[in-house]
């Protein structure tokens, strides 16, 4: 199965903006349909974003709508997830993942990368 490593995690200023990485062990991922989910402390991990194959569609959290961006290039095998207007909510370890087209994580989970949001 095709391994996921995130990337571009940081500590930023409330309003303050990041890009986060999503690399895929081989080509196979651009067959898959991709998504963002997140973890905050002692929370549920949450949906966060998701992108078809092709990239013809994407998909968001409520949270998210209107600040964060997903897209992919599939000749370098990466996801991304832009993240614009930061909260201090958005503070949480961020993963990505394989999913259906509903946005069900599919794959095993990596390590994720850390984003930290201060007021």
């Amino acid at each position: 199965q095709v391994q996921l490593a995130e990337s571009g995690g940081g500590s930023v200023q409330a309003g303050g903006s990041l890009r986060l990485s999503c690399a895929a062990s081989d080509r196979t991922a651009q067959y898959h349909h991709l998504g963002w989910f997140r973890q905050a402390p002692e929370k549920e991990r949450e949906f966060v974003a998701s992108i078809t194959w092709n990239a013809d569609s994407t998909t968001y959290g409520d949270s998210v709508k209107g600040r964060f961006t997903i897209s992919r290039d599939n000749a370098k095998n990466t996801m991304y997830l832009q993240m614009n207007s930061l909260k201090p909510e958005d503070t949480a370890v961020y993963y990505c993942n394989l999913v259906t087209l509903s946005g069900s994580p599919l794959g095993s989970w990596g390590q994720g990368t850390q984003v930290t949001v201060s007021a």
